[in-house]
């Protein structure tokens, strides 16, 4: 099961007894926040949580198309990818 941004919002208002607009509007600040941050190519680091990495990816070579078979090249682009922290591991594993 996927944990959704409408259910985290309605965990933090009980967790929290906040008006839900309250939460909403925190929630999209720090994700829109976290978004910029990502853009701007750096990294997003969540104390206990884990870290959000921009990676550059290199321009290579894809699948080949079966009918003509031309190769198709992948062109450069960043990627973000995110990495637990220890403690996060941890609470995983046991």
């Amino acid at each position: 099961m996927t944990l959704t941004k409408a259910q985290i919002v309605e965990a933090i208002q009980e967790e929290l007894n906040l008006p839900r607009k309250k939460v909403v509007e925190v929630l999209e600040t720090l994700l829109e926040l976290m978004k910029k941050t990502l853009e701007n190519g750096q990294d997003v680091l969540v104390t206990g949580f884990g870290k959000f990495c921009v990676k550059d990816k290199k321009q290579r070579s894809g699948v080949r198309n079966i009918t003509t078979g031309e190769e198709l090249v992948l062109p450069p682009r960043r990627v973000v990818t995110f990495k637990c922290s220890g403690k996060l591991r941890d609470m995983i594993n046991d």
